[in-house]
Formats: structure tokens, C-alpha cells, sequence
């Protein structure tokens, strides 16, 4: 199978990047396109999911943080995006991967624990009771996938360089445990992180996890939109 990835390197507002996802998914919809993976950073904001009532999971007014709110359609619950944060929106087709969207996520969830492992000795795990991947007991990578037309989109939020006093804007996934918390692989590496051999190894992982064996893997500087 084909996943092709490419990544933008200057952050894109995410209602911008929102426009790209559906045309993506579209294309991929209507068999245009291999399955994609797109790699970005995004400007400060909070997204939230299908579920309802998530608005007493935001602690803050976002104009006073210079951030925005925009609704989505994927799974889960508030979620923070910003600079340093790899985020990273699949469009597959569920014919690929046996139309078994919880296994799906589950196999995201073992290619950053083994990226973790091989590259930053960082020992990751699932967690039974909530989607992502944790160390110890705080979230490094959330998930939150969308399926429409058989394809998936949205994806998943790693936390590289991230500021992670931004997490105290919400109730991060809505998990409001007192033993629960945020981390990356900054704080865990006690250094700033190269995002693009990050991404790199976090794409060479995925398509390992997905059963993928090949696909293009093109840099941009800036998505100029269309």
C-alpha cells in the first residue's frame, strides 16, 4: 500500500488547514489521490469534537490568550493546538485497513510508541481507559480520527517543542484527572527538538504501524491555499 506524506513548514491557521482536510478528503474520496498524510503546525487554538457540552472544558475567554475556537467533526473532546505541536491529518481509505476504525487509532497509538522507543529512549504506552499515547501518566500524542465516505480524516497532535503551559486553557481531551497531565518530547529530552527529523521519523513510523510500504514524501515552506 501507498501513504503519501507531505508537510508544510510554516504554521497554518487551522481553519485554513480545515479547508485543506476536506479538499483532501474529498479527493480521496472520489479516488483521486493515494492515501495522504499531511504533517503542519498550526497558530494557537482550541478544537473541539462531536460530543456535546465541551465548552466547560475551556478555562479561558481565547481572546484574552490570542487564540480561537473552531468547531470539527472528529472523535474526542477539546483539544490544544500551537507551534511546536507536529500535527498530523491521514486521509485512508477504511477498505485498506479492514473497515476497523478502533484498531486503526490503536495502531497510530504503537507507531509513536515505537518511534519513542527507538529514536529518544522513551518508554510510551496505550492506555486502556483513554485514546492517545502516554508516558507514565501524562499524554504526549492525542488522537481524534473522523470518518466520512469511508475515508478517515483529522488525525493526531504530537507534542514536540510544544508550550505546555497553554494546556492549562482547557481540560485537555476533557480528562479532568488530578494525575493526569500533558508532557513532550522537549520536556522529556530536556532540549528544543529538530521538528524535521521528528516528523520524519514519526511518518517512517506510521507507515510501519499502517501496514504501508511506500509513497511520496514532498516538503513545502507554506500552504498558499487552493
Amino acid at each position: 500500500m501507498i501513504l503519501d506524506v507531505f508537510r508544510t513548514v510554516e504554521p497554518v491557521p487551522y481553519r485554513r488547514a480545515l479547508e485543506r482536510q476536506r479538499a483532501l478528503h474529498r479527493r480521496r474520496a472520489a479516488g483521486e489521490i493515494d492515501d495522504t498524510l499531511w504533517l503542519l503546525e498550526h497558530p494557537p487554538v482550541l478544537t473541539t469534537g462531536i460530543r456535546r457540552n465541551q465548552a466547560r472544558n475551556i478555562l479561558v475567554n481565547p481572546d484574552d490568550v490570542g487564540a480561537e475556537i473552531v468547531e470539527t467533526e472528529r472523535g474526542g473532546e477539546v483539544t490544544y493546538h500551537g507551534p511546536g505541536q507536529l500535527a498530523g491529518y491521514i486521509f485512508a481509505g477504511m477498505e485498506n485497513h479492514g473497515y476497523r476504525v478502533k484498531d486503526f487509532v490503536r495502531k497510530i497509538e504503537g507507531a509513536f510508541i515505537d518511534a519513542l522507543g527507538e529514536h529518544y529512549g522513551i518508554e510510551a504506552h496505550h492506555d486502556d481507559a483513554h485514546t492517545g499515547v502516554w508516558v507514565g501518566s501524562d499524554k504526549i500524542t492525542a488522537i481524534g480520527i473522523g470518518l466520512r465516505e469511508r475515508v478517515t480524516l483529522h488525525g493526531f497532535a504530537f507534542n514536540v517543542n510544544t508550550d505546555l503551559s497553554h494546556f492549562k486553557w482547557i481540560v485537555p481531551c476533557g480528562i479532568g484527572d488530578a494525575g493526569r497531565g500533558v508532557t513532550s518530547l522537549k520536556e522529556l529530552c530536556g532540549r528544543q527538538m529538530d521538528m524535521g527529523p521528528t516528523a520524519e521519523n514519526t511518518a517512517a513510523a506510521l507507515r510501519r504501524a499502517l501496514g504501508y510500504d511506500s509513497g511520496d514524501c514532498p516538503l513545502e515552506l507554506r500552504y498558499e491555499g487552493g
